[in-house]
């Protein structure tokens, strides 16, 4: 029997032991059971978990709870993305290992996410910093070398000096480190390189065949593919051997050329810069463009700048002479490195000539417009004939793109090309705290794999992390000095991780089969398990894990190790949690503990000053827009802080918070156990009621249909993830059973009474946990809610066998009425002018007209 109160602390916490100790969540493979594997983003051990946390993993945990009840052999895993720089630096500021740091916070973080009962299956629990996981990758990683998927090459790259390490272009965001926010430079290292380009036209492909994803990140991984079609061209170079090769999307324009611009990094623009008078131009620029960010995205916005080089490149078509820049808005590592700038048809190229005082002739002449003597005051980038092309010239553009192509290639001066904006992955990081790169550096032999009986290369514990944050790997001959497995004579071991990207690629599948000694995965659990039916996680992963996690399932597939590509089927990118922020002009932005709300100005508690309230905002460190998950389970318990979750806002949008909010999902979970604390007695040895409606009183009849058509509701509610109006239905359902009573219409059949009880608890078991498993328990309910069935429907009592009826007089509302279902449109107007309400309004009036719309109401036309 339920306690007069509600104590959601001892109630979370005697559940959650139960379905620990009894291994309730413990999943298997069953082929009897169709599977379905629910996965959110595992999350990095930072030590705490916040509101957003919360917020997605309860989501998932829902959908998790509410599949296996409806039969389904549920995978929900957990693990930890353990390795990368936040723990070192971390470290590093509080004078510890990272791995002390790691796994404190691991064990942090898993008694807090146990204390709000998600679902869990504990046993497959990973940390990515284990050998026993980095082994596996390092076991792949030498797989992919062999088969030529990975390669290593000097490079210029991202450098981030504060982080001491290489950042991929996805990881720096306006020109700074996504992690320290520090300004990133270019540098020439060696680094490993995965061949990710070999399957971009595949990865493109396949962003319009995963409809169980949201538009928006299918959008944003087709343009970071970003595929270009047109033409290689050769442009040769003046009193030099060899050419200069250029992608461009227009080669109908290349009569237009009047200059070509290389990469920075290019190695023409040394060459062709030494011994002119423009070498020490020359270094300078190259000096100032090592310092800016050198990524897609950065020289979009840039102001666009160069430097002639001294050389001139000659134009295949008509062999005219053109001078070579090298420019800030060229990247080496898109097409060929180089361009042909035609400034009268590239706004870009237009703004570099008017700049350096450049040529800007007209080759495409759109219909009915004549360019100026000096061309055309801005660039135009739209369909025309060509004029001044030659042979081409009055041809359109558009057939001119492909005619052009095929001249260059009959020639060999060119031919029809693709590029694609996504470059290969660099993966080597200069930092300590990730996976060995698994292979040795041999003066006679070259670069060796580590033989795979001596994996995993482990990540020696014992090394002291360098103050600047640079890896000590590098300095730790116990570590870097090893015999070559070929010659056996003195060599190296690579001293570079992984990017810990690698490991967050493919960690969805060693969960299938966490505990695999032999192999990477069990390959029949795999079959079994994969792919993830519902993924959830944000938005911003769109264009690194997500595709990276593509990526990888591609990789495997090749190999034969998986006989699918997409390792997600149905994607979910949750909104933020928002709040708005307080400040104080003492003591700038205050957390909201630090706010006294009492009076009618809210104040700030360390000084008494008012607070300003600011706008709503994703919940922050840096703004203090915080809540803390801790502070809500104390005071209101797990099953609260769930409920508000999922009741705020729908999973998609982002949540803004509520106090009032918070307390209204308290003021439910309590309404509830009042509910079944007023009819325990009366329900707990009745049988759920499931027999003839018409056996039952009126009110009992309405109660009992109103619990179907709820299950209905609730059910179709849940599966489209609409879980805000599926807790509606139920708080409905609730409400009108309260309002019976208050009427003295109390439920008389202890079945009906039994049969409502069961299905609100079973309603509301994926939401709030423990409070169902304690209602079912106390209505003597045998085993676990949580492998109980959903609860089923009955067609027959959904319909209704009476109707409301609202009544108006002149179109104002004056009465209801209630009418059996198939009353006649005869019936329902006599009921109508024979009411009282109606009938006061018509006292000495004489009804003109009788609108009658058949279930919903009449409106009685006087005068």
């Amino acid at each position: 029997m339920l306690s007069e109160s509600y104590n959601p602390m001892d109630i979370e916490n005697k559940w959650q032991q139960k379905w620990d100790a009894d291994g309730v969540f413990r999943v298997h493979e069953d082929l009897q059971k169709p599977k379905y594997y629910l996965l959110e983003m595992f999350p990095y051990p930072s030590g705490k978990i916040h509101m957003g946390h919360v917020r997605n993993y309860t989501i998932g945990d829902v959908v998790a709870r509410y599949k296996r009840m409806r039969g389904f052999n549920v995978l929900h895993p957990m693990g930890w993305d353990a390795f990368g720089m936040p723990a070192e630096n971390a470290a590093i500021q509080n004078r510890t290992h990272p791995a002390a740091w790691t796994y404190e916070n691991i064990a942090s973080m898993r008694k807090q996410l146990k204390r709000l009962g998600f679902s869990y299956d504990w046993d497959r629990e990973i940390a990515t910093c284990t050998p026993e996981y980095y082994r596996w990758e390092q076991w792949l990683f030498i797989r992919m070398f062999e088969k030529g998927m990975v390669y290593r090459k000097e490079s210029f790259v991202n450098f981030c000096d504060p982080c001491q390490t290489v950042l991929a272009n996805e990881q720096v965001e306006d020109g700074a480190c996504w992690r320290c926010g520090k300004e990133v430079r270019q540098k020439k290292l060696w680094q490993w390189y995965f061949r990710i380009t070999d399957f971009a036209q595949d990865l493109l492909d396949h962003c319009d065949r995963l409809p169980g994803w949201p538009e928006k990140v299918t959008t944003m991984q087709k343009n970071w593919i970003g595929k270009s079609t047109g033409a290689r061209i050769c442009f040769g170079i003046e009193g030099r051997d060899g050419a200069i090769d250029v992608f461009t999307t227009r080669p109908d324009t290349l009569y237009g050329a009047s200059f070509v611009c290389l990469a920075p990094e290019h190695p023409l623009v040394t060459e062709l810069a030494a011994g002119t008078d423009q070498e020490a131009d020359v270094a300078a620029f190259l000096v100032k463009m090592a310092r800016q960010e050198r990524t897609a995205k950065a020289i979009e916005t840039a102001e666009k700048e160069g430097v002639f080089t001294g050389g001139y490149a000659l134009n295949p078509v008509n062999g005219a002479r053109v001078p070579i820049y090298a420019g800030n808005f060229v990247l080496m590592e898109y097409g060929t490195g180089a361009v042909m700038g035609v400034p009268a048809h590239d706004q870009r190229d237009f703004d570099f000539a008017i700049r350096y005082d450049l040529p800007r002739p007209v080759v495409v002449q759109p219909e009915g417009r004549v360019p100026a003597e000096d061309g055309f005051s801005e660039a135009w980038t739209g369909p025309g004939l060509l004029v001044n092309s030659g042979e081409f010239t009055g041809m359109g553009n558009e057939v001119a793109q492909s005619a052009i192509a095929e001249w260059l290639e009959a020639r060999g001066l060119g031919e029809k090309a693709e590029r694609f904006r996504l470059r290969d992955w660099g993966i080597s990081r200069q930092r300590y705290w990730g996976t060995p790169i698994p292979m040795i550096h041999c003066d006679d032999c070259g670069i060796v794999p580590v033989p795979e009986k001596d994996l995993p290369v482990r990540l020696p514990e014992e090394a002291r992390l360098l103050e600047n944050g640079g890896s000590p790997l590098a300095r730790l001959a116990s570590f870097y000095e090893v015999a070559c497995p070929k010659c056996g004579r003195k060599a190296r071991r690579d001293t570079d991780t992984m990017d810990t990207f690698v490991e967050s690629s493919w960690y969805f599948l060693r969960y299938c089969s966490p505990g695999e000694e032999r192999a990477i995965f069990n390959k029949d659990a795999v079959a079994y398990w994969m792919p993830v039916d519902q993924y959830i996680g944000g938005v911003e992963h769109a264009v690194m894990h997500l595709l990276y996690s593509r990526y990888f399932t591609r990789v495997l597939e090749a190999d034969g190790l998986v006989d699918f590509k997409e390792p997600f089927t149905r994607l979910l990118t949750q909104g933020m949690v928002c709040k708005e922020t307080t400040t104080c002009e003492e003591h700038g932005f205050l957390y909201p503990e630090e706010v006294d709300f009492s009076g009618s100005t809210p104040v700030c508690t360390r000084c008494g000053n008012p607070v300003t309230i600011g706008r709503v905002e994703k919940m922050s460190k840096s703004k203090r827009n915080v809540v803390d998950p801790t502070v809500l389970l104390n005071r209101y318990g797990a099953d609260t802080t769930r409920l508000f979750c999922l009741f705020a806002a729908p999973p998609e949008r982002d949540l803004e918070w509520s106090d009032t909010g918070v307390e209204g999902a308290f003021r439910f979970v309590n309404r509830v156990w009042r509910l079944v604390l007023r009819y325990q007695s009366v329900a707990r040895d009745a049988i759920a009621y499931d027999g003839d409606l018409a056996a039952l009183s009126e009110g009992d009849r309405d109660l009992f249909r109103k619990t179907h058509q709820t299950i209905k509701k609730v059910a179709e509610d849940v599966d489209r993830f609409h879980f805000n109006t599926a807790i509606s239905a139920v708080m409905e359902l609730v409400n009108a059973v309260f309002a019976c009573g208050e009427k003295g219409e109390e439920m008389g059949h202890p079945g009906v009474v039994r049969h409502l009880l069961e299905s609100v608890c079973m309603m509301l078991a994926p939401v709030v946990p423990h409070l169902s498993e304690e209602i079912w328990s106390a209505l003597g309910g045998e085993g676990y809610l949580a492998e109980k069935a959903w609860p089923l429907w009955r067609e027959d009592a959904l319909q209704e066998d009476r109707m409301l009826v609202v009544v108006q007089v002149n179109g104002k509302l004056r009465d209801r009425v209630t009418l059996a279902a198939d009353a006649d449109e005869a019936a329902i107007q006599s009921a109508a002018l024979a009411c009282e309400g109606a009938l006061r309004f018509m006292e000495g009036k004489e009804v003109k007209k009788v609108i009658v719309v058949r279930g919903k109401l009449v409106n009685i036309v006087v005068a």
